[in-house]
């Protein structure tokens, strides 16, 4: 019965769940401030580095990838279409839908995002050991595989009671 009381008196910050969401926030807001640099955003940066690694793909693709709605991919899409980084262009076989793909001074916008990204790597590992990095990434693969299935299943008391 400890764990119990210790799970109910352990305040919020100290719970992995919150530290988790709290990391991953600063996390993204410092690539961010990295990224001031070149004039993008991270999830504009990673849109147009999976457009430049990839190919075209749709403004649905684009918005299952970076993990937006369609219409805030839209807009996004809007303002690198507007700074020249991508072109919008015809479906060959499907009238309805724009492909967008990457222009040139997309492509040098690019591979100084993957500067700064390298560089940023190096900052936030450091003085952590190649070995404890994979220990994390294995933990956070475990974590991600149990909310896909609290994500998929109906919403029903958790096994084990409130607090197991």
């Amino acid at each position: 019965m400890a764990s119990v009381d210790h799970v109910r008196t352990a305040p919020s910050w100290r719970r992995v769940e919150i530290a988790l969401i709290a990391g991953a926030r600063k996390v993204a807001a410092a690539f961010d401030h990295r990224l001031t640099q070149i004039d993008l955003n991270l999830n504009q940066a990673s849109l147009l580095a999976f457009v430049n690694d990839f190919g075209e793909r749709s403004q649905t693709e684009l918005a299952e990838m970076v993990g937006i709605g369609r219409a805030s991919i839209g807009s996004m899409i809007d303002r690198l279409e507007a700074r020249g980084l991508v072109a919008r262009h015809p479906h060959p076989t499907d009238r309805r839908v724009w492909l967008v793909g990457i222009t040139p001074d997309g492509t040098a916008l690019v591979e100084k995002f993957y500067e700064i990204d390298a560089g940023f790597r190096r900052e936030i590992r450091h003085d952590i050991s190649r070995e404890e990095r994979q220990h994390l990434a294995s933990l956070l693969e475990r974590l991600d595989t149990n909310v896909d299935a609290i994500l998929s299943s109906p919403n029903q008391p958790e096994r084990g009671g409130p607090h197991a």
